[in-house]
């Protein structure tokens, strides 16, 4: 193969790799899922979505305990008010968010009604989950959405709370945005460059080295 049809090549592979790169651990790009409120409100307590509607990050620095929730109304997370952050194992949630579409095994015992089984993760009074209330559990386009092409609601979602033993909740909507058009992202736009540049001074260097030896050949670009 030829040097320039090698560099062809090459830049070809960046090309087709580079949109699977860039789409690695994010949500999914159809949707995006918002707080939109917080109960109780207190200064040091915040809560925010990662990655467009793929995981809560629960930040507490109140001097409160807070508790969410799971799926059965039991304790599943808490975050107290040393900024201790543990975890109910006798809970689904902690087997079940694992996986986006619940698709975790929950093991045999593991029993919501039957006391917290505390497990502890940090002291940094964050914690971040992912939650099954949040996003769409569906694999097709939700019937909610008509067109595709339209920004628009799917659904309002609620993640219950206790802060020291008064109830809250995190309260937020899921939103269909439509599909982004079809780009280069901006990294492989620069590893392209990179590469191109890389192969043309290899280019350069062999063409300088056939020069010297007076067996330059003609080659078309």
């Amino acid at each position: 193969m030829s040097v320039s049809r090698a560099v062809l090549a090459a830049c070809a592979a960046v090309a087709l790799a580079a949109p699977a790169v860039a789409t690695a651990h994010e949500g999914n790009p159809n949707y995006l899922s918002q707080v939109r409120g917080l109960s109780p409100s207190l200064s040091g307590l915040s809560v925010e979505v990662l990655n467009r509607d793929d995981r809560l990050l629960l930040h507490n620095t109140s001097g409160r305990t807070v508790v969410v929730d799971g799926y059965a109304g039991e304790p599943y997370a808490r975050v107290s008010a040393d900024g201790t952050v543990e975890v109910n194992t006798n809970s689904e949630p902690y087997y079940l968010n694992q996986d986006r579409f619940a698709d975790a095994p929950v093991p045999k015992g593991v029993d919501p009604k039957q006391p917290p089984v505390w497990k502890a993760l940090s002291k940094t009074g964050r914690f971040e989950w992912h939650d099954h209330r949040m996003h769409y559990m569906g694999k097709g386009r939700p019937k909610q959405v008509a067109d595709p092409a339209v920004r628009q609601k799917v659904f309002d979602w609620e993640v219950p709370l206790v802060v020291d033993g008064r109830k809250g909740s995190i309260n937020g909507d899921l939103l269909w945005t439509p599909p982004p058009e079809e780009s280069l992202p901006l990294g492989a736009i620069f590893g392209f460059a990179g590469l191109v540049i890389a192969l043309s001074i290899g280019v350069f260097a062999i063409r300088r080295r056939r020069a010297s030896a007076g067996t330059e050949t003609a080659e078309a670009w």
